[in-house]
């Protein structure tokens, strides 16, 4: 299934104009930019212990109390430790998430500690190059417009380094969503994804494939951004391949991290944090994080029957059984009071991500708030179509028309302007009374 990636974008086919799953599934190189990779230089990976983890699930059955040592007051945690068969304990998908988080979140203290702002490197170029990274951006700029409309018209508002990096993200996440949801996917292996990721590997360390891949390894020598997010994305790739049911929220929690909450990761670094936020740069990541999942859960609501079609079901096995449901319910595709109150639920899970995700985007630089919004406001009205479409997602696709669309951009812009408050911090000092 697509991955919700956190802009809005057309459900298009984007490989043609992308050219690469051939070249991926072959092995091959398609434009040689080895004149552009030597400009670009390798990132570095940091790493930081001593947190807790701060939930996002909104499942709070197994509730216990973690306790955040920085703000100093205590936050519901679900189950960050878990009994296996073998009756082993487990590090939950919640706490390895969270784990990443503080792991991105370190990676911007660093530079901010260091440099006291997140100012953007200069150009790091071999003389005569630099038109050639200009075009490159140029190129992502181009297909982020087309297939991310809604997306490509706030990053118009950021400065144009940002706005050129976020577009370089963006083309990586859908040339790697496009692999294994793309028409050239039943031809996708393992091992034409393990290309893919030393084809990244390469790209981090200044050696791009082609114009798309310069784009980003300039992208990443610029702004404090780890390659984790995106190997974890690609992992996210590879359990699309052999996985097509998920026994509990846990592991679907996993994977919606995978193919969406990484690339709130990925933007953090780039959007930026505005400078009178009062907000923890782990808050702020944690939010990031919170939207992906958001969208990825709505994205699975919303494809039920689309997912059934090609033998899949993304919801948790445990909580279907718990309503008196099973797969073949979902294969027949029958709508009965039994799936409306599963559903309800879902929604209301999926709903709670995303007002977590609203406590943090408005820590985020100001140029960089209205997509990020508009994204937020536009996948949270396409759980208002399911529940208008009576809970049918077997026939039905629910969808945000193009004049609810245009009503909502204003919206969203409006929301973006509201400056960086102390809400976070009121809430860490209240929780702590």
């Amino acid at each position: 299934m697509s991955i919700a990636i956190l802009w809005v974008s057309s459900p298009s086919d984007i490989s043609y104009n992308l050219g690469f799953s051939e070249s991926i599934r072959e092995g091959g190189r398609f434009i040689n930019s080895r004149s552009v990779s030597r400009a670009m230089s390798s990132r570095y990976e940091g790493k930081v212990k001593g947190k807790k983890p701060c939930s996002l699930h909104a499942d709070l059955n197994y509730a216990s109390l973690g306790f955040d040592q920085e703000n100093n007051r205590n936050f519901p945690i679900v189950s960050s430790l878990i009994a296996n068969p073998s009756g082993e304990i487990v590090v939950s998908s919640e706490q390895k998430v969270y784990d990443v988080v503080l792991k991105q979140a370190a990676l911007v203290k660093d530079q901010m500690r260091s440099k006291g702002t997140l100012d953007v490197k200069p150009d790091m170029v071999v003389p005569g190059t630099l038109h050639l990274l200009n075009e490159a951006y140029d190129r992502c700029g181009e297909v982020c417009a087309e297939y991310a409309k809604t997306f490509y018209l706030g990053t118009l508002l950021m400065t144009p380094e940002r706005r050129k990096a976020i577009w370089a993200i963006y083309v990586w996440c859908r040339r790697t969503d496009e692999l294994v949801d793309g028409p050239n996917a039943s031809h996708i292996t393992p091992t034409a994804l393990d290309r893919w990721q030393s084809r990244l590997e390469d790209l981090f360390q200044g050696r791009p494939y082609d114009m798309f891949d310069a784009a980003l390894s300039d992208t990443v020598l610029r702004y404090p951004v780890d390659i984790q997010p995106f190997e974890d994305m690609i992992e996210g790739m590879r359990m699309d391949l052999v996985k097509s049911r998920y026994m509990n929220f846990d592991e679907l929690y996993l994977y919606c991290y995978y193919v969406a909450g990484t690339v709130g990761l990925m933007s953090v670094p780039v959007m930026g944090i505005a400078p009178d936020s009062q907000a923890t740069t782990e808050s702020v990541y944690n939010a990031a994080l919170a939207l992906g999942i958001a969208n990825q859960l709505t994205n699975i609501l919303r494809d039920v029957g689309e997912d059934a079609r090609r033998g899949r079901v993304y919801l948790p096995q445990d909580e279907l059984e718990q309503a008196g449901l099973s797969d073949d319910d979902i294969f027949a595709g029958r709508v009965t009071d039994k799936w409306r109150s599963f559903m309800k639920n879902q929604i209301k899970r999926a709903r709670m991500f995303f007002q977590e995700a609203e406590k943090g985007l408005t820590e985020l630089n100001k140029a960089s708030r209205w997509p990020v919004w508009a994204s937020l406001l536009l996948y949270g009205q396409i759980l208002d179509e399911i529940e208008a479409n009576d809970y049918d997602n077997f026939t039905k696709r629910a969808y945000v028309s193009k004049g609810k669309k245009i009503v909502a951009l204003p919206f969203a812009y409006a929301k973006s302007m509201v400056s960086p408050s102390r809400t976070l911090s009121s809430l860490a000092k209240a929780g702590s009374q």
